[in-house]
């Protein structure tokens, strides 16, 4: 199972950049697909962006153009850069391993429990 930290929340003037990191444990990081989601306050926790295992990268319309999902299988760390932060993006943010199920081995190990996430709170 993958363990994750996130860390870079602050708060920050609309229009303002902030970058998110993600420290990972396990062995198998760099062939599981990791995501970043975040839950706005009284609302779901939604998935806002994907990285796969080769780097390929999925964002929700919501911040398309505005965030990009990096990552560095050195390091066992997932990034998330935000620019241009409107006041909606407040939520607190978390990143995760993203199931498998393509692989018996990979549908094992590419798996997260929510950590603390990090807070982003976006001022008008």
């Amino acid at each position: 199972q993958i363990q994750l930290v996130e860390s870079g929340g602050g708060s920050v003037q609309a229009g303002g950049s902030l970058k998110l990191s993600c420290a990972a444990s396990g062995y198998a990081f760099s062939s599981c697909g990791m995501g970043w989601f975040r839950r706005a306050p009284g609302k779901e926790r939604d998935q806002i962006a994907s990285i796969n295992s080769i780097g390929s990268t999925s964002y929700a319309d919501s911040v398309k153009g505005r965030f990009t999902i990096s990552r560095d299988n050195q390091k066992n760390a997932v990034y998330l850069q935000m620019n241009s932060l409107k006041p909606e993006d407040t939520a607190v943010y978390y990143c995760a391993a993203l199931p498998r199920t393509d692989s018996p081995v990979l549908q094992r190990v590419c798996k997260s429990d929510w950590g603390q996430g990090t807070q982003v709170t976006v001022s008008s």
